[in-house]
């Protein structure tokens, strides 16, 4: 059995999960020469996709950008950046306030100790319910009724949205440009983007599933930007991808820095987390030991997911549209790794 049957195996059996409505899988090497996609529910790979978190790549390459050009460090003091007034007291952990020695290394890595207001501060069960608009400033206030989880220490990491959403507002702080037109100008026009956005105002913005609930979000999607929620499609998503992995953006040397990797918090599974990304190790005893190598890349809790697989060359890009069950897309990457020749 080949490559291109093996991977439809394995998309088939995690499409007769009933929580999956609708999937799209697109998996290529590094020049192209090997392309399979597989499609469910009608889902294409040139069918709109809210690529969720996996929008933090976007951010990240940025950041990294505005690193080359010299217009930021990672040693940067986050605070630097907001209105004290509204910044001071966001990180007080065991009676001190860490919040004016946080830089933006720490919001890269997620090493912040930031609390999730998405998973602990009700904005998730929220958006369930309804669509809303929320600013930075609201979702600072929310985190400050929040527990940090430790100390900035730059030992642990915390999965946490709000770090995401902070580089994205000092990527439009430093550019002095929004950051739908940053990201236009940076990546979408330089790969020939033309189905990738940054939704405002009337832009489409696709459904996604919760169980059997079909939900509408456009206010919310607007409103969470530099943690992901961009529009594109499987097709363009490779594109950027393989940019990403292969020196388009930046040099590939930078990722020694960046693959300084630490374990995510429980509910995260498998997951560790680097400069703007996730690595998933394969040989691992949640495998039993049975995988080889690492993946690289972000999910999304929509479903999007978006990975390089450096031991066999091979990228994963795709969505299996739900909310309920963003474990889904880790699970599928996951076999179809430890399952190609």
């Amino acid at each position: 059995m080949g490559n291109k049957e093996i991977i439809g195996k394995k998309f088939k059996s995690s499409t007769c999960s009933k929580q999956i409505h609708e999937a799209v899988l697109l998996v290529e090497n590094s020049c192209g020469d090997f392309s399979v996609n597989f499609e469910y529910g009608g889902k294409t790979i040139d069918t709109p996709i809210n690529s969720a978190s996996v929008g933090k790549l976007l951010t990240t390459t940025c950041i990294l950008i505005l690193q080359e050009q010299k217009k930021l460090s990672l040693d940067n003091l986050v605070a630097d950046y907001f209105d004290k007034n509204i910044f001071n007291g966001l990180h007080k952990y065991k009676g001190v306030d860490y919040s004016n020695k946080l830089t933006l290394s720490d919001l890269l890595f997620q090493t912040s100790g930031f609390p999730d207001y998405e998973a602990e501060g009700g904005i998730t069960k929220r958006a369930i319910k309804e669509d809303f608009y929320i600013s930075t400033a609201e979702l600072i206030k929310i985190t400050k009724t929040l527990k940090p989880r430790f100390a900035p220490l730059g030992k642990k990491a915390y999965y946490s949205d709000l770090n995401f959403q902070l580089l994205g507002e000092i990527i439009e702080k430093i550019t002095q440009i929004p950051l739908e037109d940053v990201f236009r100008n940076y990546i979408f026009e330089p790969l020939g983007l033309t189905k990738t956005y940054v939704p405002v105002n009337e832009d489409f913005v696709p459904d996604v599933f919760y169980k059997n609930q079909s939900l509408y979000r456009p206010k919310l999607i607007m409103s969470l930007r530099g943690g992901g929620n961009t529009i594109t499609t499987s097709r363009e998503l490779m594109i950027f991808l393989k940019a990403f992995f292969n020196g388009y953006f930046f040099p590939q040397t930078i990722f020694k820095k960046l693959s300084r990797y630490r374990k995510l918090q429980i509910t995260m599974g498998p997951i560790y987390y680097g400069g703007g990304y996730m690595q998933i190790p394969l040989n691992t005893i949640m495998t039993l030991f049975m995988g080889k190598g690492e993946l690289l890349g972000h999910s999304g809790s929509t479903g999007s997911f978006a990975f390089y697989y450096p031991h066999k060359d091979l990228f994963f890009v795709g969505d299996t549209n739900q909310v309920a069950n963003p474990g889904l897309p880790i699970r599928l990457v996951m076999k179809l790794a430890m399952s190609v020749e």
